[in-house]
């Protein structure tokens, strides 16, 4: 098997494990479990937390000790041990522990797939710029792959969308063991601080303002990327509770018009160096926080039958309000950071994005729901997303008057060629 094959399969399987129950996990606590949304906002908290926590401990234990191959599939063959045991939980506090000892494994390994993708790329003489991209693409096939299969197989709200993301995940486990040997680095020297070694040293990027305010929208959208995935698909699912949409394609293949927002994703990424060498960064981050605007305003007025279209739409608006955001800022750390502190300053991006975000976008999101848009058991889903589509309103307002930045078509030209 070739050297790209091989990674391929690894990418491919690295988001199947994740796409067979993120998006459809909604269903299975409300309608199979009827747990209330203030506690499931918890559960998704548990994505920003391992975050946080996890990444930094699992890079310097590679860099340091293990070989990363071997620390990635040890983390997949844990975390698939405790996605097993899901199925028995019969209370939402023991689901929330054993999610987050999922997590625990799940989250770094995001990471450490592409550094173990890398390595292999280099020490086997390939050019990474052009030829992870397309295996990385195979990571975004692989997560509407499983979201396809669980609802494909009828299991969008049953216990077996933890048995799929389980074995798959054993299975991921097992085969990066027979991966080229990625040893460790040793880039962290040994006299570093502990400051230095976690990463933490970023955070000085705070006492500049620019990049202050970068972080803290990086946060704010963090928040609206999970309310997407957290209820995206329950949403879809409850019009079966209208009698003339119980039949209908959104209620009866929900994850799979869901799926369509993950297509999209693929697609934008082609158009993003475009939008960059004509509009610049900010313009492109501002675009993204229109395009969350859009997303959570069609949903609010989106139904199976005349408002389809509507929901369509707002599937495909999600690939430019994800891509946008989060490739834009990438390349705008890249372009503002000292070379020293880059590698630590990314990772403080994906941290508060991923991490507070996700933290803080769970917890909140869960409560606001439960509080102010429940009514005897039944969500008001319109004024739901009406009330995300105004938090992004004033998020992209805000960061249009107080964020400033330049363009300079020379910082974007490496991306665009």
């Amino acid at each position: 098997m070739s050297i790209k094959l091989r990674l391929t399969i690894m990418s491919f399987l690295q988001f199947f494990v994740w796409g067979a129950w993120l998006i459809t996990v909604g269903n299975y606590w409300f309608g199979t479990k009827q747990w209330s949304g203030e506690q499931f906002g918890a559960i998704f908290s548990t994505l920003g937390l391992s975050s946080i926590i996890m990444p930094a401990v699992t890079g310097i234990i590679a860099d340091k000790w293990i070989n990363a191959e071997k620390l990635y599939g040890v983390l997949h063959i844990l975390g698939g041990i405790a996605l097993i045991y899901i199925p028995q939980v019969d209370n939402p506090i023991t689901f929330y522990w054993v999610i987050f000892a999922a997590m625990l494994c799940y989250m770094p390994t995001i990471s450490l797939s592409n550094s173990v993708a890398y390595n292999i790329l280099k020490n086997n003489n390939f050019d990474v710029v052009k030829v992870f991209p397309p295996i990385r693409v195979w990571g975004t096939i692989g997560f509407i792959a499983a979201m396809w299969l669980t609802n494909l197989t009828g299991n969008k709200a049953s216990s077996n969308m933890f048995y799929i993301s389980a074995i798959s995940a054993v299975i991921l486990g097992i085969y990066s063991f027979t991966l080229p040997k990625c040893p460790p680095q040793k880039l962290i020297s040994e006299h570093a601080s502990l400051a230095q070694k976690f990463g933490v040293d970023a955070f000085k990027l705070f006492g500049t303002y620019k990049m202050a305010l970068f972080f803290l929208f990086s946060m704010c959208l963090g928040g609206a990327l999970q309310l997407t995935n957290m209820y995206g698909d329950v949403f879809l699912s409850e019009f079966g509770k209208v009698p003339a949409y119980a039949n209908s394609i959104i209620v009866k293949k929900s994850t799979l018009i869901m799926s369509i927002s993950q297509i999209s994703e693929t697609l934008f990424i082609l158009v993003i160096p475009f939008f960059l060498k004509r509009f610049g960064i900010k313009q492109v981050m501002l675009i993204s926080m229109f395009a969350w605007v859009l997303r959570f305003g069609l949903f609010a007025y989106g139904n199976p039958s005349d408002g389809l279209w509507m929901i369509i739409m707002s599937c495909i608006v999600y690939g430019m309000a994800f891509d946008f955001f989060n490739i834009s800022g990438s390349l705008f750390v890249e372009t503002s950071t000292d070379s020293k502190i880059r590698s630590s300053a990314q990772g403080l991006f994906m941290m508060m994005s991923n991490g507070f975000g996700a933290l803080f976008g769970g917890l909140l999101s869960g409560y606001i729901i439960d509080e102010y848009f429940t009514h005897n058991g039944s969500r008001d889903w319109h004024n739901i997303w009406l009330s995300f589509a105004g938090y992004s309103l004033i998020i992209a307002i805000l960061f249009a008057l107080m964020f400033k930045h330049k363009h300079n078509p020379k910082e974007v030209e490496s991306f665009s060629h």
